[in-house]
């Protein structure tokens, strides 16, 4: 692997390490990260073969409270570079690829530790920050923040370089030691990551169609419902309409009520005409 080669690899790993966090360009998803990294080392369709299956996976990661998702960039930067290691041999190349995909889940795991770590390290630059805010200081702000965001991005580049130096015929040795069984079961285990997605794909439109029609029945029984207060408020308008002429003579108390009571029920009508559509 080149110089050249071996540098764009850190770049790609720096932006998706950096994308881990900020995620705006979505360097840190496979079908990008590795897509990108077999182009700089020209395995491009190796690496989109790679990436659309590992994205399949990270479909179900996400960050939920403080349950932190499996890394995602770490898997797709550290699976890819080891498939490229792998694809110069004469391992067959669809192996090479599920054992890749197979690899990337143990990594991802890892890549929490990675993670925390920095997360930890960002505690007191959070506070140097703090420390610039109070001064004024918005460029030691800016600075401290573009540091944090790199730091998150050197996580990955120097696992990622190191992997790079791993001698290839160390890495295409392991997978020819690989026993049979294990191969096929990583290419059958490769194959049913896309499998279970299209299998999983009706019940998930069933499961939004279900969510529409549900939607819909609610929308319909609501209606009707405001329908229902709309008549009972136009005929309590009408009663209290007919009370204050009856008891033009009442005592000015008893007037002021049925006047209040009338302002609100117009209110009320107004608002549930406005819902219903009504324009008269």
């Amino acid at each position: 692997m080149s110089f050249i080669t071996i540098l764009l690899i850190a770049v790609v790993a720096l932006l998706a390490g950096m994308e881990g966090i900020l995620d705006e360009f979505q360097f840190h998803q496979p079908i990008v990260a590795c897509t990108l990294i077999g182009l700089v080392s020209g395995y491009l369709e190796e690496g989109i073969i790679l990436g659309g299956s590992l994205q399949m996976i990270a479909l179900g990661w996400a960050n939920i409270g403080a349950a932190v998702a499996p890394d995602a960039a770490l898997a797709s930067v550290a699976s890819a570079i080891i498939m490229v290691k792998g694809l110069g041999g004469a391992t067959d190349a669809q192996t090479v690829i599920d054992s890749a995909i197979a690899v990337a889940i143990p990594l991802s795991v890892a890549g929490l530790f990675l993670t925390m770590v920095c997360r930890t390290l960002a505690i007191p630059i959070v506070h140097f920050m703090d420390a610039a805010a109070e001064k004024g200081n918005f460029r030691g702000i800016e600075t401290w923040q573009i540091i944090a965001i790199l730091m998150q991005g050197v996580r990955i580049a120097i696992p990622a370089v190191a992997l790079c130096y791993i001698p290839a015929e160390a890495v295409q040795a392991a997978l020819e030691a690989m026993p049979a069984w294990l191969a096929d079961g990583m290419s059958i285990g490769g194959g049913m990551v896309a499998g279970v997605f299209v299998l999983a794909a009706p019940v998930a439109i069933l499961a939004a169609t279900s969510v529409g029609v549900a939607s819909h029945l609610k929308n319909k029984q609501l209606r009707r419902e405001k329908e229902r207060l709309y008549k009972e408020a136009l005929k309590k308008h009408d009663a209290i309409i007919k009370a204050m002429k009856a008891d033009a003579d009442a005592d000015k108390e008893r007037l002021d009520y049925l006047q209040s009571l009338n302002i609100l029920l117009q209110q009320a009508i107004k608002d549930l005409r406005h819902d219903l559509g009504f324009t008269a």
